[in-house]
């Protein structure tokens, strides 16, 4: 299998859906400069360069999609998604609703977030549950460049306004992708490792941290279960409970801020669901309620580390 990084995924994604759909387009914060490659082959038409104005972008794609494109666009930093929420939360998430089905909105956002390049709060902030509580949007953050192909492809190809959260600091990671058609459903889960003493559940860069976190509990006879989300909304809750009602003890890992994160909304089905099956408290790690530091050793300390995973999962594993 060809090896590829996340960013690389992405530009391999874009290729094959604009080969296959002449409708599917793509503009934004430097995609084209970032992307000639696409410009090369697809032209100034279907690729191209747009001002720094979020929310004209937004409705723009929002637009495109009514009349039957299939838009990506490109909006650099996820908190530059503030400026776009109206276009992307009033519009496109509720039109196909007020349309009564008549209209689709096909329409891919892109947007990098999480730590790892030290850019300060104003372009680092973990936004993804904003867009999950928001009716008739979907959400996706992928780990590995064979999810985020496969996934953006889907994204593309579905009617609906997808949120596509990419992780800074995965984003120049590599890993083998396969290659020819290869595509994953939305809201289906990936069991990364299998356990019987506690599910590790997680998504984006923490996934790895989770990974890690079950290799140092695996030296102390403690078999982790590893459970990456991949897609936020729609949501995998069969897999979730399927592995809690088999481990018995659930922490949830991300970076975002923990409180109302997607860690608590996780925890709800849980208390929910598989209540009876709990033989410890659930635990959230997750970042704090405090914007994001330009100091890269700080911005490293507010991500749950592999190190306090651990020790979270072996405290639930001794009660």
């Amino acid at each position: 299998m060809p090896t590829l990084t996340i960013y690389d995924a992405v530009g391999a994604a874009l290729t094959e859906e604009m080969r296959r759909d002449h409708n599917v387009i793509a503009f934004g914060e430097g995609i084209a400069t970032k992307r000639h490659e696409l410009v090369d082959e697809f032209g100034a038409l279907r690729i191209r360069n747009t001002p720094l104005a979020e929310g004209i972008i937004a409705g723009t794609a929002v637009g495109a999609a009514a009349m039957g494109l299939r838009p990506v666009v490109d909006l650099l930093f996820a908190p530059f998604l503030c400026y776009a929420m109206d276009e992307l939360v009033n519009s496109a998430g509720k039109l196909r609703y007020l349309s009564g089905g008549q209209f689709t909105f096909p329409l891919v956002t892109l947007a990098m977030t999480g730590a790892g390049w030290g850019v300060g709060a104003q372009h680092n902030h973990n936004v993804e549950a904003w867009f999950v509580h928001s009716p008739g949007l979907k959400v996706v953050m992928p780990s590995t460049p064979a999810d985020t192909k496969a996934l953006l492809k889907t994204a593309i190809r579905d009617d609906n306004p997808v949120l596509f959260f990419l992780d800074i600091g995965l984003l120049y990671q590599p890993g083998e992708v396969p290659a020819g058609e290869h595509l994953l459903p939305l809201g289906q889960a990936a069991i990364v490792r299998e356990g019987r003493d506690v599910t590790l559940v997680s998504y984006g860069k923490t996934v790895h941290h989770c990974q890690q976190a079950a290799e140092q509990l695996a030296s102390h006879g403690i078999a982790a279960e590893v459970i990456d989300l991949r897609s936020l909304k729609p949501l995998d809750e069969a897999t979730i409970l399927g592995s809690v009602k088999k481990t018995g003890r659930l922490v949830v890992v991300h970076e975002a801020n923990r409180l109302c994160g997607v860690g608590a909304e996780i925890a709800a089905l849980v208390a929910e669901h598989a209540f009876a099956d709990l033989k410890a408290p659930i635990v959230r790690l997750g970042g704090p309620d405090a914007p994001a530091a330009a100091s890269y050793p700080l911005e490293q300390a507010s991500v749950p580390s592999a190190e306090a995973i651990a020790d979270a999962a072996r405290r639930l594993c001794s009660t």
